[in-house]
């Protein structure tokens, strides 16, 4: 058995989630899972469709981005992966997708707007959408850049990896990330539904103002709160 049979699982697990939850069509997207100890991420093979996925066709690829183990190509989004994971030392897994609304909101190059409480319960600003990249960067190493393009945002709005656990990227979809890859599948899912509900909102009502600060506080700090009561 694989040393790195552990992140294999759970790689595949995330990625057979992204279909059920309606976040993929065909091939259209990625999770891993890193194991920080070894230095090396599980992702996804590409343009293998899911249904004939295992644990075992999981690659692993280092920090770097070199193939440490696996008979098939990584996914082409492994270097935005492996940069995310190298400069961002606590995040434990990664999806990305081109889901339906969020890809939709990044295609607009806008950030998801902060609505409502549902929003609110996930993060205290909107959801952030990173420019399109430059030309010479997409003439490059495009996938690579698309990692610097993602930290140089976060940089650039004063956000913390942290606490805003989801980008949107300009022109492009969405990635998220977690301490997991269960929790970068559930944050993957978030964005999709915030963003669906944002699209309907503004659909309603055009001048729709963006939730108060106090509810804004008040939903967030019951579930992640120093005093959070949400849950067991």
């Amino acid at each position: 058995m694989s040393i790195y049979q552990d992140i294999k699982e759970k790689a595949y697990l995330a990625n057979m989630q992204l279909p059920k939850l309606g976040l993929v069509l065909f091939t259209f997207g990625n999770a891993s899972a890193a194991d920080r100890a070894k230095g090396v991420f599980a992702i996804k093979p590409s343009g293998v469709a899911y249904e004939e996925l295992s644990p075992e066709k999981m690659v692993i690829v280092d920090f770097e981005g070199h193939t440490v183990e696996g008979n098939l190509r990584p996914s082409s989004d492994t270097l935005t992966h492996a940069v995310l994971y190298k400069h961002w030392e606590e995040i434990g897994g990664i999806v990305h997708t081109h889901s339906t609304y969020g890809t939709a909101w990044a295609q607009s190059q806008r950030a998801i707007p902060i609505y409502g409480t549902t929003h609110a319960d996930h993060l205290t600003v909107d959801i952030p959408c990173a420019p399109p990249m430059q030309d010479d960067r997409i003439e490059g190493n495009y996938e690579y850049e698309t990692g610097f393009q993602i930290m140089n945002h976060f940089k650039a709005a004063g956000l913390s990896y942290k606490e805003v656990e989801m980008v949107l990227v300009g022109n492009h979809a969405p990635f998220t990330w977690g301490k997991t890859a269960e929790k970068a599948v559930y944050n993957s899912a978030v964005l999709e539904e915030v963003g669906r509900m944002a699209l309907l909102t503004e659909q309603i009502r055009k001048d729709v103002p963006k939730l108060k600060e106090a509810l804004i506080k008040k939903h967030y700090d019951r579930k992640h709160g120093t005093d959070a009561y949400y849950g067991q």
